[in-house]
């Protein structure tokens, strides 16, 4: 099949050259590094030149100024040095060639000068097509080695010469990947690097070359650490391995945002491996958190991979403050700093050196979290105190000691009053003075301060604002604090004489093709003030056509709303209010943005309940939600589901799937003692589920403290529940024959009363 191709190309070759020379008579194939003779043919018009007369005889080529050899009588030949010890002839004017090169193929002509006497004549023999055919050799190749940088181009250029022509094939470590002379990768990856092959092949063999691509950038991670939990005191091993090109690479470990050799309580228990390894010797409970590996090489961004180390140990109480404030009079709150690892299971507190019986003390509590909570602060608070947490790990020990005293909270023995009016530029003095305690700071602030104004307070604490501006209108509010409790009052200051202030709470209901503006009026100024709503059309998709605000001016009777209509259905429009008065114009509302009814009906979209909070009372744990907002139609119901801190990347259980559309709050039902839990809603109508809300936490460790009034789920030995279920079946049987003989004895009584009156 080779032969033919070969042939069915020479013999194409040999149409079109037939348009431009004399037609070919004789067609020779040869193999390269082989011997062939090409015979110098004659038409029939002309005679062969007599070996007895002296002649010169020429072998030219096609292409070639010099001739291929020139030979007269019996003389040395002349040879072109393109072949030089390669040709010669025989039998008289047969040119002998060999060995072949790919390049010696194309057109060859005898021509036979006979030298007769004082008449000479030349004679042209026919064109003779010579055709090499030759296997693949690489004529350029890449080096062996090859290196680029990660994120750069690379390109490889592979040229193979051979007859018939050869295909070019890449291969990357040994699996085919294209065909063609160059290879281009546009963008380089690590793992863009290996052995990439070139072969060239045809019907007359194939060669090949290798070139290793060696990929130089920072360090790829190929083992990154795992989160673990340790005992404290245990040896914690992180571990981290990379590769990368240049291998110079070190490994850098951090513990949160910072070197874990700069941290005073690692940096003599921690050791980097040469294989990248953390090692964490005699683990404490700080040593929790987030690690990070970055092993780097100097190049570019060096990369990063994370876990976290959880260290479990007894609960562990931590260093409070020595002495402990409380406002006489009011509430008290006493805290039991502590880590935990597994969680915090209960605090037991003891009070100048005895333990703390909390029913002595009406008002008196234990938070979740162990703090010490007192409705009213009174004498009986004062003393020493001692918390103990626990886990089921135990506890490593009691607090230092928490003296707690007493102290009266701040008040006021002056406080301005509720309104205030003054002109603009005038001199307002507002009072506020606490009672005579050097401990007492008071201090004064604009209550929704939109910018920066200037007030000055006196010695006393009063608020002088002077001269009176239109931003020193709204509500002020005055505080006094200790370090027990702080206290406030508020006033407000009206601005005579000034522009109108801007409208607030703008609020858009939009329609087909009109919309329903509303707004709260800003103050006045003193005078009596109207509005305008101005109207600006949004440009759709990528338009930068500019759009123009329009206004349009609300009648007065029309108050604080206003329909502005001749809108365009499907469209989105920016609303603002702005209102003035004789002093002058006021600032503009804020901008709403809304989009007026597409005639087409659509489908709205379901949105899951928002706002999720959790708190614990007497019940248990009550969750409370916000309903999702302009969402028509509603949904029908919604679905409580929940998972464990265990759990953290389990399934989701549903927990109630038949929660009432019109609740916003709800008992969880099905919670252990113990735990901690992740909650989340969904909305539901019909077979639709909304996306979930985001998750709120909630712990149930501490609330077995007071069994008579939790609900938390708890079950019974199993004799006893086996035994309760017993009793229950028993009864339902005994109730199915009674009513059975019941109805027997009424059919009886039937049945004879109907005999009777026969």
């Amino acid at each position: 099949m080779g032969s033919a191709r070969l042939l069915h190309q020479s013999f194409s070759a040999l149409f079109l050259i037939c348009l431009l020379v004399p037609c070919v008579q004789l067609v020779v194939v040869g193999k390269a590094g082989t011997t062939v003779e090409l015979d110098c043919l004659f038409p029939p018009s002309h005679l062969a030149p007599s070996p007895d007369s002296p002649y010169v005889v020429e072998w030219v080529r096609q292409g070639l100024d010099i001739p291929v050899l020139i030979n007269y009588l019996r003389h040395q030949p002349r040879v072109n040095p393109q072949y030089e010890g390669r040709v010669s002839l025989v039998r008289v004017t047969a040119l002998r060639l060999g060995p072949l090169r790919l390049e010696d193929q194309g057109l060859y002509e005898c021509r036979v000068l006979s030298l007769d006497g004082a008449a000479s004549e030349q004679q042209n023999g026919t064109w003779t097509l010579l055709s090499v055919t030759a296997p693949p050799t690489l004529t350029r190749a890449p080096p062996p080695d090859v290196e680029v940088f990660v994120g750069r181009p690379l390109s490889l250029t592979c040229v193979a010469n051979g007859n018939p022509a050869p295909v070019i094939t890449w291969l990357k470590d040994g699996k085919v990947i294209q065909t063609g002379g160059v290879l281009s990768v546009p963008v380089v990856k690590a793992e863009s690097g290996g052995q990439y092959t070139c072969h060239a092949s045809s019907s007359q063999g194939n060669t090949s070359h290798s070139s290793r691509v060696h990929v130089k950038g920072p360090p790829v991670i190929i083992k990154p650490p795992k989160s673990a939990r340790l005992n404290m005191s245990q040896d914690a091993l992180l571990q981290c391995q990379a590769v990368s090109n240049p291998p110079n690479m070190t490994y850098v470990w951090l513990k949160g945002p910072e070197n874990v050799y700069h941290i005073d309580a690692l940096k003599s228990r921690v050791k980097v491996m040469v294989d990248g390894t953390l090692l964490i010797s005699r683990l404490l409970p700080e040593d929790s958190g987030r690690y990070t590996c970055m092993p780097t090489n100097g190049l570019l961004t060096p990369p990063t991979a994370s876990a976290n180390l959880t260290v479990m140990h007894p609960a562990q109480a931590l260093q409070t403050p020595k002495d402990t404030y409380l406002p006489t009079g009011k509430d008290g709150l006493v805290t039991c700093p502590s880590v935990a690892q597994p969680p915090l299971l209960r605090v037991e507190w003891t009070k100048d050196g005895e333990p703390l019986d909390l029913a002595v003390f009406p008002g008196w509590r234990l938070t979740a979290d162990g703090s010490l909570t007192m409705a009213t602060v009174n004498d009986d608070v004062a003393g020493v105190y001692v918390c103990t947490p626990y886990n089921s790990y135990g506890s490593m020990g009691p607090s230092g000691p928490i003296v707690v005293k007493l102290q009266d909270p701040p008040s006021f023995s002056l406080v301005p009053e509720e309104r205030y009016s003054e002109e603009v530029g005038g001199r307002l003095l507002l009072p506020c003075q606490a009672n005579n305690d050097a401990a007492v700071k008071v201090t004064w602030s604009k209550v929704d301060i939109s910018r920066r104004v200037a007030y000055s307070i006196t010695s006393n604490g009063s608020l002088l604002l002077q001269p009176l501006t239109k931003e020193h209108q709204g509500s002020w509010e005055c505080s006094a604090a200790n370090r027990v409790a702080s206290v406030s009052t508020s006033t407000q200051v009206y601005v005579l004489g000034t522009s109108p202030h801007a409208a607030t709470g703008v609020s858009v209901s939009p329609g087909l093709k009109e919309a329903n503006v509303s707004w709260a009026a800003g103050f006045d100024g003193g005078s009596e003030q109207t509005f305008s709503v101005w109207v600006k059309r949004q440009s759709a998709g990528g338009s930068h056509e500019q759009q123009e605000w329009f206004s349009v001016p609300v009648p007065l009777p029309s108050g604080t709303s206003l329909q502005v209509a001749g809108l365009t259905p499907a469209t989105s429009y920016q609303f603002s209010v702005l209102s003035q008065n004789k002093q002058g114009t006021g600032p503009f509302s804020e901008i709403v943005t809304a989009q007026t009814l597409d005639a087409r009906p659509q489908k709205s979209a379901l949105l899951p309940p928002s706002a999720l909070s959790a708190r614990r009372n007497a019940a248990g744990v009550v969750l409370r939600w916000s309903p999702p907002a302009d969402q028509s139609p509603p949904a029908r119901a919604y679905v409580l589901q929940s998972r464990t801190d265990e759990e953290e990347d389990g399934e989701w259980v549903t927990v109630d799937e038949h929660v009432s559309a019109n609740s916003s709050e709800m008992v969880v039902p099905g919670l252990q003692k113990g735990r901690v839990y992740q909650l989340r809603m969904l909305s539901r109508r019909g077979e639709m589920l909304s996306e979930a809300s985001p998750s709120v936490n909630v712990t149930t460790v501490g609330m077995d403290m007071y069994p008579s009034k939790s609900r938390l789920l708890e079950f019974g030995p199993e004799p006893l529940l086996a035994g309760v279920l017993g009793g229950v079946a028993f009864m339902c049987l005994a109730l199915v024959v009674l009513l059975g003989v019941a109805c027997l004895i009424s059919h009886k009584r039937e049945r004879r009363r109907r005999e009777r009156d026969g």
